[in-house]
């Protein structure tokens, strides 16, 4: 076994491996760029070594600085996590060469199934379904076309080198293609340095789903059940879960033999995933293979009770598996989702700010965390914005979920704008608790983008309670501070509380642990031991566990809630009168400006001053996490100035046109 390993990435999943490698007895170093110098990765590991500036082309990408930071502190092995360099074969090339060993599969392995037409040549040929489509590269658009009326529409343009949902287009017409083309072809080149293209048949409302694979040195590959990766934005998973709620135990056989079948013929060793398209027929196409550590690994985990990332280590030690695919027992149900600094209220733009409160959930056998940041972290705008993976499990589904939505209300996260709250309304939605999901589920679920004011609660008043109880029990704590002329404790209090400028006639008893409500006459029994400053209000509301995030803004309470958001107001009578009264503030008009959506660089500005512009053309272009973003007009205009520059570095809402 080895003594010492090197990471070589960030974040969570430079965490996640870590804690594996320190209980099996194994050193740890880790790398680091400028931007990462005070992250949670570096300070976990036994040794750390810069390697290069911020942007990831001039240090997580550099395989030369990886080389030697392994050889500069006698790592004799590699683990790439995910991304950066972890599925670039001459990365495990350079590795082989200079005598390090890649805790991965071959090169070989990874450079055909990387290529997403050479990996669906050698699925086909070894008895995988694959979907229709065009076996070659895409030489240009019209091409594209030509083959798009061929196949029939809708068709997918994705990225032959790609993968996370980068340099992917739906087309449903030939203007689509033209489009998508070359947006697809520039974002493929800017991730991965391959603009090459593919087109396929894309299946309508499918299910994503992968099977889990291990194979060793010695010729023995087992499949660990699936996993339900269908709710997606943008190409990208937000939830997981194994197992599939969908998938029978015959299609569950019948995926992972072909999952092992391809893995068998391009001879892997390590763990993989094998992606799938399963359409409502439960008719299943191979989608492609990473050849690498998933994402969403830890639900496997927790299904099966295997260390995948132990398994990896000791596979590229040279060690056989110790068991085989009936040794493989699935018990009990686990879910993942994915802790974004991002904005779900704004379209999902990415956040960039410093982590002012970071308060997770407790942990346990059923509540696990892989968090890559801690209070006071930076979330900068060079890197995927992913924070942490919350992962709960139980013995069936139900449970899993309950656990869910509990851990994901006491999920604390100030200084950034996150995706905790959209998260929360994706496990209470009743849909995804029958299971009834698809690909396209966020985009139907929330045609007009998330509200977390519009999400709706099985109990619309708890917050009014919450809210009443929470200002009352402010009071208390304020008429007992010292130095204050003597008061008496508020045993009880009328109020009228406001809520979407709706009021509600409210009374409060209080008895020392709890509290006697009443909101329009109907009553409420609330006990809990919430103090003013804590960020979780955590307690019991008619004997029902209550969890909600709590924070104060102004004269108003901010709760949030199974991921509805109120601005909840609690006013003496006499208040909410002179209330009635204040004149309201007016929001500054805006309209005439292109503001940009999230901090990013600029990447060109397609109009100049005096332009004369139609609603839908492209204005700009901002690059940030990784990903660029076409700003559209919203209707017919003209251009009175331009106000940044391509090359520019962006903050969010910073003006980059103005308008006549």
């Amino acid at each position: 076994m080895f003594k010492k390993i090197l990471i070589a990435n960030r974040g969570e999943i430079a965490c996640r491996i870590m804690r594996t490698a320190k209980r099996m007895g194994i050193a740890t170093v880790a790398v680091y760029s400028e931007a990462d110098s005070n992250s949670l990765h570096v300070g976990m590991a036994d040794e750390a070594v810069p390697i290069g500036p911020a942007p990831p082309r001039q240090s997580y990408l550099i395989i030369d600085a990886i080389v030697d930071a392994a050889k500069a502190t006698a790592a004799e092995a590699i683990h790439p996590g995910y991304g950066f360099l972890s599925e670039n074969p001459n990365f495990a090339k350079t590795l082989d060469a200079a005598d390090l060993v890649f805790i991965g599969p071959g090169a070989r392995a990874i450079g055909v199934m990387g290529d997403k037409i050479e990996s669906k040549k050698l699925a086909h040929a070894a008895g995988v379904n694959t979907i229709p489509g065009h076996e070659e590269a895409v030489e240009d658009a019209e091409q594209a076309i030509g083959i798009a009326r061929d196949i029939g529409y809708p068709v997918m343009l994705k990225a032959s080198a790609g993968g996370g949902g980068k340099g992917m287009r739906i087309a449903n017409s030939d203007e689509d293609v033209r489009v998508g083309f070359a947006a697809a072809a520039s974002e493929a080149r800017g991730s991965f340095g391959d603009d090459r293209l593919l087109i396929e048949k894309f299946i309508v409302e499918p299910r994503h789903i992968e099977v889990q694979i291990l194979a060793d040195q010695h010729g023995h590959i087992v499949h660990l059940g699936e996993r339900e990766c269908s709710i997606q934005r943008r190409h990208q998973k937000v939830v997981e879960e194994a197992p599939s709620p969908f998938i029978d135990s015959a299609t569950r056989d019948a995926m992972g033999a072909q999952a092992v079948a391809l893995a068998r013929a391009v001879q892997y060793q390590s763990a993989g995933t094998v992606e799938f398209i399963v359409d409502k027929n439960g008719r299943f196409y191979f989608l492609e293979m990473n050849t690498r550590l998933q994402v969403e690994h830890p639900v496997t985990e927790y299904v099966t009770g295997l260390d995948i990332v132990e398994l990896m280590i000791r596979i590229a030690a040279g060690e056989p598996l110790s068991f085989d695919q009936g040794g493989v027992e699935l018990k009990g149900w686990a879910l993942e989702v994915r802790v974004y600094a991002e904005d779900p209220e704004r379209n999902f733009v990415p956040s960039t700010g410093r982590l002012s409160h970071y308060r997770p959930p407790p942990q346990n056998d059923h509540v696990r965390l892989d968090s890559g940041v801690c209070e006071g972290s930076e979330i900068g705008m060079y890197y995927d914005p992913l924070m942490a993976k919350l992962i709960t499990g139980g013995a069936s589904r139900e449970q899993a979920i309950a656990r869910m939505s509990a851990a994901l209300d006491e999920y604390c996260v100030r200084g950034v704008s996150h995706n905790i709250p959209f998260l929360a309304a994706l496990v209470a939605n009743a849909q995804f608790q029958l299971g009834d999901v698809s690909t396209s589920f966020v985009e139907q679920q929330y045609p007009n983008g998330f509200r977390s004011r519009s999400v709706v609660l099985r109990n619309p008043r708890i917050l009014l309670v919450v809210a009443s109880w929470l200002h009352h029990a402010t009071e208390q704590h304020n008429v007992q501070i010292s130095d204050k002329i003597p008061g008496t404790a508020l045993r009880s209090r009328q109020y009228v509380v406001v809520s979407d400028d709706n009021e509600y006639a409210a009374s409060v008893s209080y008895n020392g642990a709890g509290a006697q409500l009443e909101i329009d006459g109907e009553g409420y029994a609330i006990a809990s031991a919430w103090t003013p400053g804590e960020l979780v209000f955590r307690g019991r509301v008619n004997k029902e566990p209550v969890s909600v995030q709590v924070q104060r803004t102004g004269v108003l309470w901010r709760l949030t809630y199974q991921g509805h958001t109120a601005l909840i107001g609690v006013f003496t009578p006499t208040v909410a009168a002179l209330r009635r009264l204040m004149p309201v503030k007016e929001a500054a008009d805006l309209s005439k400006f292109l503001l940009a959506p999230m901090p990013g660089l600029l990447v060109r500005v397609c109009v100049a001053d005096g332009d004369v512009v139609s609603a839908g053309q492209e204005l700009a272009v901002v690059e940030a996490m990784k990903m660029e973003n076409a700003l559209r007009a919203e209707q017919d205009g003209k251009v009175a100035q331009v106000l940044a520059a391509s090359g520019d570095t962006l903050d969010v809402d910073q003006p980059i046109l103005e308008f006549e």
